[in-house]
């Protein structure tokens, strides 16, 4: 395997490999390495995305005085040494074990610490998680498009007591017994045919993709994220398909409802698909399992007892939260957004939603994400 090709790349960003990091051989764009000694910032990206969607702020980062990496994490784009078997072990692809990759990361590279760990979609979980088990290392945290809401809590003051009943009907039931019938995408990405239907679907990767990226920007005008009154199946229903997807649908089959025209195509500047391509010849080699693990090994629940260790604990490190004013993420958890900010960020020191954006804030918006990440790191 090869590094990306610098022709596809930005001036000033190079793609190599960083061998034996918790057993992965790690994909990293890389900016500002030189001269040598620069503070460094970690860059952590989402689903279904690689280091590449950082391409538009290393560049200013750089030009800042930082260190930038990128890698392409665990189950994602040129990092090698997980395994895309459905029925492999599913713990190298926990929340810790994602913690563990980026620790070995920092330390393979000379630094005992980063400027700011900076996470979209799935990345700002792992960057969470990242100043919240470790911050000596990981100095400040921003996070983009999914908030965070804290540790899972420990069932709390119950000797004695009859044990919870579980909810009835859950709420998968519930959403399947809806008018419209519906399922939560996560726990979509969690079965198994999910990676082969959007891996061979018809429309093929690219054209997934594309309607994929946007039916999630903020050039799909019906994209008017609000607040929910409740984790219910009635709340949940009010988000687009791409969340709440209709029962019958597999996502490509979803998001093929909303694929934007050729002329809507040849508009979109922040993803035109010279670059679209990129990622589309990194999810043809490889397809989603190794992402959609990441989902799995939340949606089952097996690894909340050791995240309920770090129950009551909070991220004190300065923090910061961007986003798009047209990103559905940012509601999708009831509540989640505020306990980010009242509970478990006490050091968050701004919120920021960004006009013309939806869920790729840093591909739609570089400029502006650029300046926010510049001046909290300063």
């Amino acid at each position: 395997m090869q590094p990306l090709d610098s022709a596809v790349l930005p001036p000033g960003i190079r793609a190599r490999f960083v061998r034996d990091i918790n057993g992965l051989d790690m994909h990293v764009l890389e900016a500002g390495f030189a001269p040598a000694g620069r503070p460094l910032v970690l860059l952590l990206h989402g689903f279904p995305e690689i280091a590449y969607s950082w391409r538009k702020v290393m560049p200013a980062l750089a030009e800042a005085g930082y260190h930038v990496v990128a890698p392409d994490q665990r189950g994602y784009g040129r990092t090698t040494g997980w395994s895309a078997d459905y029925d492999a072990d599913l713990r190298p692809f926990r929340l810790l074990n994602a913690v563990r990759d980026a620790v070995g990361l920092v330390a393979a590279l000379g630094a005992r610490s980063v400027a700011a760990v900076v996470g979209h979609d799935f990345g700002a979980s792992v960057a969470a998680w990242c100043a919240l088990v470790r911050p000596d290392m990981f100095r400040s945290l921003a996070l983009m498009s999914a908030p965070f809401a804290g540790p899972p809590d420990l069932p709390f003051d119950t000797d004695g007591k009859p044990p919870a009943v579980p909810a009835s009907p859950t709420i998968h039931e519930a959403l399947a017994a809806l008018p419209r019938p519906r399922k939560h995408y996560q726990w979509y990405y969690s079965t198994r045919p999910a990676n082969a239907q959007m891996w061979h679907c018809k429309e093929g990767v690219h054209d997934f993709l594309r309607a994929y990226f946007h039916h999630k920007s903020a050039d799909w005008k019906a994209n008017r994220p609000h607040r929910l009154a409740s984790w219910s199946a009635a709340e949940l229903a009010k988000m687009p398909t791409y969340y709440i997807m209709d029962l019958a649908d597999d996502m490509p089959a979803g998001v093929a409802k909303e694929m934007p025209s050729a002329a809507e195509i040849a508009a979109c500047q922040w993803l035109p698909d010279s670059e679209l391509a990129v990622y589309a010849e990194e999810y043809r080699r490889n397809g989603f399992q190794g992402g959609l693990n990441w989902y799995r090994s939340r949606s089952g629940g097996a690894f909340e007892a050791e995240l309920q260790l770090f129950s009551g604990r909070t991220i004190d490190v300065p923090s910061i939260f961007i986003s798009g004013k047209s990103d559905w993420g940012v509601y999708q958890r009831p509540g989640a957004i505020e306990r980010m900010q009242q509970v478990a960020c006490p050091g968050m020191v701004g919120v920021h939603l960004l006009d013309g954006a939806g869920h790729w804030v840093q591909q739609e918006q570089a400029a502006a994400v650029s300046r926010l990440l510049v001046d909290f790191l300063r």
